[in-house]
């Protein structure tokens, strides 16, 4: 098994290869407006410092939000492309499960991300591989409990939700290292599916349609 992972549903743009057994290598560029422009330059960063070809993987896996439409999109739609092209699965893991994983805590506890809008994405976990309940957006006021919070959302509105339970030991992002371990060990455990490579959308993108031009009357 050799999986190449990545993640644009956050500020991070990062990409992994992983064997059976480990991270062969992993690259990670936070930058919240050049998603498109650093994917497929990090991937190659990473291909090559694990040594191998993109014939050589044999499964791709991308975080699938929830994030920002735009960011969101370029991972997703670069996961279906290479999976089309090298004629390999493509699977799907959501990005907070990625964060809760990278974390290491023991549970429960609260994972969030920065949502725009003065809002975050969140899941409650009751241990680090087992999503209870979400994703879901909310204020940062609006988190539910008294739990520990990691992830960039947590650091963010540390104000907000009380320093207290901002768990800074934690991985701001999901880091693709993480999400390919992961991925692997999803993969090969019996019984166990990955999702599809689809967005977990929860609010409508900020662009729209234009509507129809007013009339104008003299």
């Amino acid at each position: 098994m050799l999986v190449l992972a990545f993640d644009t549903a956050t500020p991070a743009v990062t990409a992994a290869v992983a064997g059976s057994d480990r991270v062969l290598a992993e690259s990670t560029v936070v930058d919240a407006r050049r998603h498109g422009e650093l994917l497929v330059p990090t991937i190659e960063t990473v291909l090559g410092e694990a040594g191998v070809t993109l014939g050589d993987i044999t499964a791709i896996v991308c975080g699938t939000g929830p994030g920002p439409y735009t960011g969101l999109r370029v991972g997703l739609m670069t996961a279906q492309a290479l999976s089309t092209a090298l004629g390999v699965p493509a699977h799907g893991i959501c990005t907070l499960d990625a964060v809760a994983y990278g974390s290491g805590l023991p549970g429960p506890f609260l994972v969030a991300t920065d949502a725009r809008r003065k809002e975050v994405f969140w899941a409650h976990y009751d241990d680090a591989r087992t999503r209870a309940h979400g994703p879901a957006v909310d204020l940062p006021k609006d988190l539910p409990g008294e739990l520990p919070v990691a992830g960039a959302g947590a650091a963010l509105y540390r104000d907000v939700i009380g320093a207290g339970r901002v768990v800074d030991t934690a991985p701001h992002y999901p880091f693709a290292g993480t999400l390919a371990s992961l991925a692997v060990e999803r993969l090969t455990t019996p019984g166990v599916t990955l999702d599809p490579p689809l967005p977990i959308y929860l609010r409508r993108p900020d662009a729209v349609v234009p509507g129809a031009p007013k009339k104008v009357t003299v």
